[in-house]
């Protein structure tokens, strides 16, 4: 396999646990761009999400590419210029934010320097045994200011890349279906994490964002080699021309997956890209 381009989701993949880059992994990646092969950050995070561990990587002097909100928006860290986007439609994104006061979960959207959120003090879900500041989490790792509106439908009046919601595994798994269901045909809906589930604009994928991407860059599906653990990068690891689960990864994305290498905590990324380019 000729590799020209290498994508990886960022949580659960490129960082381990402790949200870091291994130097390990650090090491191969800065090594596989000096050979000259693109590489592109692909997360459900939010653009700003990604500039730190873009500066890690040494993206900027390589001109890699981030692509954030789940395929939505995609971005050369080298010319600064936005190479594919696609918000929600306005009217969809105020109606999607309406439904969701039917159910006991925690929207949250993005825009500029601020997340926005009903409520700051309702910031918590369970994770198993342990309870989480989810709010806090998103927003610190996006590196935005919170803000907290009364009423996100109605505020909302700008283009939305992504609706995040936030609530116990348990009750996102009971009621997902009933939250998406009205929007059928209108959105993407799917989780990121057991914890996650992201509303974006119809037909926005990774693999949506990376065809817009890859084109430009004269670089073919077959010469792409792609990295994921959850349910949000089937449709990268399908696209790609070898498409390669974490073993931390859901059972779903191991089975449409080419091979699966060693997990986020392991080094799996690095220990497949030895294979590779050796």
């Amino acid at each position: 396999m000729t590799i020209k381009a290498i994508a990886m989701d960022m949580d659960g993949t490129l960082l381990n646990e402790e949200k870091i880059i291994t130097e390990k992994t650090k090491e191969a990646l800065i090594k596989a761009q000096k050979r000259g092969i693109k590489i592109i950050l692909a997360s459900g995070r939010p653009t700003p999400g990604l500039f730190k561990y873009a500066e890690e990587l040494a993206m900027e002097k390589y001109d890699g590419v981030g692509l954030s909100f789940n395929g939505a928006h995609v971005l050369d860290y080298q010319t600064n210029e936005v190479l594919f986007e696609q918000a929600l439609p306005l009217e969809v994104s105020q109606a999607i934010l309406e439904h969701l006061k039917n159910f006991a979960v925690k929207p949250m959207v993005c825009h500029q320097n601020y997340m926005y959120v009903n409520n700051v003090y309702d910031n918590e879900i369970q994770l198993g045994n342990e309870k989480m500041n989810i709010i806090e989490y998103e927003a610190r790792a996006g590196g935005y200011k919170l803000c907290e509106v009364n009423d996100l439908a109605s505020f909302c009046d700008f283009p939305l890349y992504k609706i995040l919601v936030a609530a116990d595994p348990d009750y996102l798994n009971r009621h997902y279906k009933e939250m998406m269901e009205p929007f059928s045909g209108q959105v993407s809906a799917l989780f990121s994490a057991p914890f996650y589930f992201e509303f974006t604009d119809v037909g926005i994928t990774k693999a949506k964002g990376l065809t817009a991407t890859l084109s430009r860059l004269g670089i073919k599906p077959e010469e792409l080699l792609a990295f994921g653990d959850g349910q949000n990068d089937q449709a990268m690891i399908e696209y790609a021309g070898r498409g390669v689960a974490m073993a931390n990864g859901t059972e779903e994305l191991k089975q449409v997956a080419d091979e699966i290498t060693l997990s986020n905590n392991q080094d799996g990324i690095a220990f497949t890209l030895e294979k590779y380019l050796a």
